[in-house]
């Protein structure tokens, strides 16, 4: 039965309680106060079951919102896995990239100049060609399936077709957040961030999602942080889907579901359409555009269909270990990346000019050509140019590097890579006695199981993070570059 109200009117559920398809909510109370909060929503059926789609500004929705996931106070009722603090302050950085994009369209829509310190905080968090916040999933506990415990209008158009509905909630109507706890962690961090950097004028000493090279935050800035909490309030909104009425059970279902049925993107083409990392816009930009390096989405394992091409996942690893000296990029930035990119091209200049690298069948013309070996190149160069540590005189070393990758002999049958298979006699004989002096000594327990050679392929093995740090060795002991094992060897013995 309909039942007419000001403005709209609600109706009646059947009454088995399923949802009825008609264009307004099932028996919604009429009841509330002045507190309650009025919330513009579609009404969905997920699978035959009743939810709300809305759009809420984002410091709203984390006012409205909760995560069931404090033993202390939820008990029973938890309905979330343990909260990954780093994965979400890598979200906060993502967060506040998209707010100043915000700020910035905010300017552009209203006609405004975009302050020259508006672009160079968009350069420094890395600019990328869109951003999104994935819809939040939620839930409203204190209702039923259907609705009940609500109150609410439809909205008309003026030919009076139904344009949305718009609900009631009250301070009991919570929503429980089933899959984005991340997200909204994620925007409690930025918030934070905004408040300090509005009220106490410095970036914090530690854990700072703004790169700077001090602590004081300029004028311009101070104006970008005030304008990302306002379109945080108002223009940047989040996509929220609403369920109604999920019992604990039902939540942590589709908390599964949500997490578990879908199936993760391949490596090689999440890496592939990424824009916004740095060191994946280096490899785009300057390793395949400019010097033409051949890159394949998937591992190529029979080297005799080899075509020269890298596979991407192999590139972005030596390029983690050239840029940051990690195994991956995901904490890359602009500030880490942008200073070293002419060092880096060098590096990949020099490689590329090594005979057979990128050629076909370039993994039987050159050992170069195995990511492993690259690794080690790009780790001599990270230690020479990037590290801390690096030596005084490191820019005539890394010279002495790049002239010396083109000089090395890559081919397999160098005696230098089968060190460890080598008899002493054979080590006397090829002249590579002397390299135990660069290699970890031996009360250091390491994997000295670097490879084979068979067939006359030098085919180097699978362990790359133990491997490549001893190939770097023998480079370094071939183009007589600083030792990193101090020590002395009777060589007569050997």
């Amino acid at each position: 039965m309909l039942i007419n109200k000001p403005g709209g009117y609600m109706f009646n559920a059947n009454q088995q309680g399923n949802p009825t398809p008609l264009s307004s909510l099932d028996d919604l109370m009429d009841e509330g106060g002045t507190a309650d909060k009025p919330l513009k929503v579609f009404i969905g059926h997920n699978l035959g079951y009743r939810s709300f789609m809305t759009y809420i500004p984002m410091h709203e929705f984390f006012e409205m919102s909760e995560v069931a996931n404090d033993p202390v106070r939820d008990g029973e009722a938890i309905s979330q896995r343990k909260l990954d603090p780093s994965h979400a302050q890598k979200l906060a950085i993502y967060i506040l990239k998209g707010l100043v994009t915000a700020a910035i369209t905010r300017r552009n829509v209203e006609k405004k100049g975009v302050p020259a310190g508006f672009l160079d905080a968009q350069e420094k968090l890395g600019r990328q060609p869109y951003l999104s916040i994935q819809p939040l999933v939620t839930n409203i506990r204190e209702c039923n399936a259907s609705g009940e415990g609500m109150r609410g209008i439809r909205m008309t158009t003026a030919d009076n077709e139904t344009a949305a509905f718009k609900v009631f909630l009250s301070q009991k109507h919570v929503l429980w957040v089933v899959d984005g706890q991340h997200r909204r962690k994620a925007m409690e961090i930025v918030f934070e961030f905004l408040n300090d950097a509005r009220t106490k004028g410095a970036y914090p000493k530690k854990g700072s999602l703004y790169p700077s090279e001090n602590n004081e935050i300029k004028a311009e800035e101070a104006t970008l942080w005030e304008e990302c909490y306002v379109v945080a309030r108002t223009f940047c909104t989040v996509a929220v889907e609403i369920h109604l009425g999920l019992d604990i059970d039902q939540e942590r279902q589709l908390f599964h579901d949500l997490n578990r049925l879908g199936k993760k993107v391949e490596t090689s083409i999440a890496l592939s359409f990424d824009s916004a990392n740095p060191v994946n816009l280096f490899i785009k930009d300057r390793i395949i555009s400019n010097l033409g390096v051949k890159v394949q989405e998937k591992d190529q394992a029979d080297w005799h269909q080899d075509d020269g091409s890298i596979s991407r996942k192999d590139l972005v690893a030596v390029n983690a270990v050239l840029f940051l000296n990690k195994t991956n990029i995901g904490s890359a930035t602009p500030p880490d990346v942008m200073p070293k990119a002419d060092v880096a091209y060098h590096f990949w200049e020099a490689v590329t000019a090594i005979p057979g690298f990128g050629e076909e069948q370039a993994r039987e013309k050159t050992v170069a050509a195995q990511p492993v070996v690259l690794k080690a190149l790009a780790k001599l160069v990270y230690d020479f140019a990037f590290s801390n540590r690096k030596p005084e005189n490191s820019d005539e070393i890394l010279n002495k590097l790049f002239d010396g990758i083109t000089d090395i002999d890559f081919s397999h049958h160098n005696p230098m890579w089968q060190y460890f298979d080598l008899t002493p006699a054979d080590k006397v004989t090829n002249e590579v006695s002397d390299l135990a002096l660069y290699l970890p000594p031996d009360d250091v327990t390491v994997n000295r199981d670097i490879g084979k050679y068979q067939g006359g392929f030098m085919r180097f093995g699978a362990k790359h993070n133990d491997i490549y740090p001893i190939i770097g060795d023998m480079i370094r002991w071939k183009l007589n570059l600083p030792n990193r094992h101090k020590k002395t060897i009777d060589l007569a013995g050997l």
